[in-house]
């Protein structure tokens, strides 16, 4: 059997690490700096039972929130009052102006979203098959 990836590893065009791997406790994972992508940003982010988010926009980022573990409530606009509540496998994309909050629902366990961002728009379907070579099979 193969060894899972606990610790962030690089090589000649590649990285690969794990949200354990990436530090302890609640917060910030810079997933961003700790595997090296320089075309959008990614972090995710450790939440503790109960806690809440401040409200926040960007100027022009737009973001895609993914819902890996827990439960977590998302508002939307200034006075928050469009709400959804997402567990994992949850997505939200939102602009960047629209004011946004989270919250973990839960008052024991921890949720852990991951947040990608970017601006300026899609490069489009640009993936190319290797000539000569077959797919592996499983």
């Amino acid at each position: 059997m193969t060894d899972v990836v606990r610790d962030t590893e690089t090589g000649e065009g590649w990285a690969v690490g794990s949200i354990e791997g990436m530090g302890e406790g609640p917060g910030f994972r810079k997933v961003r700096k700790e595997l090296g992508v320089t075309a959008f940003g990614v972090n995710t982010v450790i939440m503790p039972p109960g806690y809440g988010g401040g409200p926040h926009f960007h100027d022009r980022q737009e973001e895609l929130y993914i819902v890996h573990s827990g439960t977590i409530e998302f508002a939307f606009g200034e006075d928050g009052s469009e709400t959804r509540v997402l567990g994992p496998g949850g997505m939200t994309r939102v602009d960047a102006h629209t004011v946004r909050r989270f919250r973990n629902v839960s008052e024991s366990e921890e949720a852990v979203y991951i947040c990608v961002g970017g601006a300026d728009g899609y490069v489009g379907r640009d993936g190319r098959e290797v000539e000569g070579q077959e797919a592996r099979p499983s």
